[in-house]
């Protein structure tokens, strides 16, 4: 496991080094070919979806932000099943304004209306994500990818802990507990890719 962190720790580090010699970062590649950036639209429009894996994403922000850090975030989701099939969320990613990791998060059902699943059978999915696509960005999609491969473990206890807390919430009478719009964000972590990279020796 450490040598799979390892190598996901490098590539995420090699894909934003890449990127910094021309001057651009994660975010700024992610919102190249949007001429103004609206809070609440996908970018890139329609979506990433790889359909060998199943792996779709897509960026967006909030107005207000979530913090005085955060510039917007990923959605990540599988389609096990292909284009047609459901899609799952599994986490998503924010970023500061630079394109710098900030935050892993899980969000209720209601946020994003994908097709439920439970923890385990979430996590389960969590390995398959992978986007090997030259567009909207190459760089961008092997970032996000690596993103999710070195950050698996928290990610996982992301999700268990997203049902711990869907199953202990009360919601107003009426209101089912995945679509209550009270409780948003079900679990976070703050993470720093530059502080991980060190602590595996890089």
């Amino acid at each position: 496991m450490d040598e799979n962190r390892l190598r996901a720790a490098q590539e995420a580090l090699y894909c934003q080094k890449i990127l910094a010699k021309s001057g651009e970062t994660v975010l700024r590649e992610t919102l190249r070919d949007a001429p103004n950036v609206t809070a609440w639209e996908h970018y890139p429009q329609g979506d990433v979806f790889d359909a060998d894996s199943g792996a779709q994403w897509y960026y967006h922000c909030h107005m207000p932000p979530a913090d005085d850090v955060e510039h917007g975030h990923y959605h990540c989701f599988m389609r096990p099943e292909g284009a047609k099939g459901p899609v799952h969320h599994l986490v998503a990613v924010g970023v500061d304004a630079h394109g710098r990791l900030h935050r892993l998060f899980t969000v209720n059902q209601w946020v994003v209306g994908d097709a439920w699943l439970n923890a385990e059978p979430t996590i389960a999915l969590l390995p398959r994500f992978d986007v090997e696509l030259a567009k909207p960005s190459y760089l961008v999609n092997r970032w996000l990818t690596a993103v999710l491969r070195l950050y698996e473990a928290e990610i996982a206890e992301l999700v268990r802990e997203r049902d711990a807390v869907l199953a202990t919430h009360r919601p107003s009478e009426g209101v089912e507990t995945r679509e209550d719009r009270a409780l948003e964000v079900t679990s976070q972590r703050l993470v720093d890719l530059d502080e991980t990279a060190r602590s595996l020796g890089l």
